[in-house]
């Protein structure tokens, strides 16, 4: 059985050693997952953990934040690595967006 999944960004999320979002002026972006209705959980969790290295179980995590608010917050750091995981995730056509402040 397929699953289909959503996001939500209620909170800033980090992930390994990030700084929260917005604590200093390189680290002030965050990217944004938003559901899309087509991936399964199972590509949504593998392209998560392909962008920002993070455990399967976070991965898991925040797919189901995605799927239960409509979107979320996967990464928070320099805009340089932002661009970088919003490219991974857009791999596969999942819909993504960076913002600050």
């Amino acid at each position: 059985m397929q699953y289909q999944w959503t996001a939500s960004t209620e909170s800033p999320e980090t992930l390994g050693s990030e700084k929260t979002a917005g604590t200093d002026a390189l680290d002030a972006y965050r990217v944004v997952l938003f559901n899309d209705e087509e991936h399964t959980f199972e590509e949504v969790i593998f392209q998560i953990i392909k962008a920002v290295n993070c455990s399967r179980s976070r991965a898991e995590k925040l797919t189901w934040e995605v799927h239960s608010r409509g979107r979320a917050i996967v990464y928070s750091g320099s805009i340089e690595r932002c661009i970088y995981v919003s490219a991974v995730l857009e791999e596969i056509a999942l819909k993504t967006e960076i913002q600050t402040g």
